[in-house]
C-alpha cells in the first residue's frame, strides 16, 4: 500500500468512527423516561356514566391534596397574586408572570430577612418521578429569575410538589391549567 491509500483508510475509519460516535450520543440524549412515564396524556380506560364512582387509580387519588387557592397563600394581595402558570409540559416563566416576580424579588431585596418557597407543581398526567422532576424545574425557573432581580439566592427555596397537590380537582384542559403553577410564599 502507498501513502496515499494509508491516509484514505485513516481517514475512511476516522469518519466512520466519528459517525459512529454521533449515533450513539444521539441515541444517549433520546429518553431516559421510561416509555410508561413519558410526557403526554396517560392512555386509561373509564365508564362514563352515573353510578360506579370507582375509577382506575383509586389507591393513589386518596393520596392528593387539593389546595384551597381561596386563602391567600400567605401573599398579602391575595392568592392569584402568588401563582405563576405554565405551558404544557413547560418550565419557561411566561412574561405575563413578570409583574408577580418582581414584586417578591423587590420585597426580598428590601428584606434580607425574608424568606420565600417557590412550590412547582404539575397536572396530573405523566409519571410521578417525570412530574416531580417538572415541578422542581418550574420551581427553579422562578428562583432564578428572583435571583436576576435582586433576590439572594439565600432566601429562595425551590420545591417540587410534582401532581400531588393539585390545586383544581378534574381531568380537562381547564383543572390542567390550574395545576401546572409554582406558588411563592413566605417562610
Amino acid at each position: 500500500m502507498n501513502q496515499n491509500s494509508i491516509r484514505s483508510v485513516r481517514r475512511t475509519r476516522a469518519l466512520s468512527l466519528s459517525a459512529l460516535l454521533a449515533a450513539a450520543a444521539l441515541l444517549a440524549g433520546c429518553s431516559s423516561v421510561p416509555l410508561g412515564d413519558a410526557g403526554g396524556a396517560p392512555v386509561e380506560s373509564r365508564t362514563i356514566g352515573a353510578g360506579s364512582g370507582a375509577s382506575t387509580g383509586g389507591a393513589s387519588e386518596s393520596r392528593v391534596t387539593p389546595v384551597d387557592l381561596s386563602k391567600g397563600a400567605n401573599d398579602a394581595n391575595g392568592g392569584a397574586q402568588n401563582i405563576v402558570y405554565f405551558d404544557f409540559d413547560s418550565f419557561v416563566v411566561k412574561d405575563e408572570y413578570r409583574a408577580i416576580i418582581d414584586r417578591f424579588a423587590k420585597t426580598l431585596a428590601a428584606d434580607r430577612k425574608k424568606h420565600l418557597q417557590v412550590e412547582g407543581h404539575t397536572d396530573e398526567r405523566g409519571g410521578r418521578e417525570y412530574n416531580l422532576a417538572l415541578g422542581q424545574k418550574r420551581a427553579e425557573a422562578v428562583a432564578k429569575s428572583l435571583a436576576l432581580l435582586g433576590a439572594a439566592d439565600s432566601q429562595v427555596e425551590a420545591v417540587s410538589f410534582g401532581k400531588e397537590r393539585p390545586a383544581v380537582q378534574g381531568s380537562d384542559e381547564a383543572a390542567y391549567a390550574k395545576n401546572r403553577r409554582a406558588e411563592l410564599n413566605y417562610r
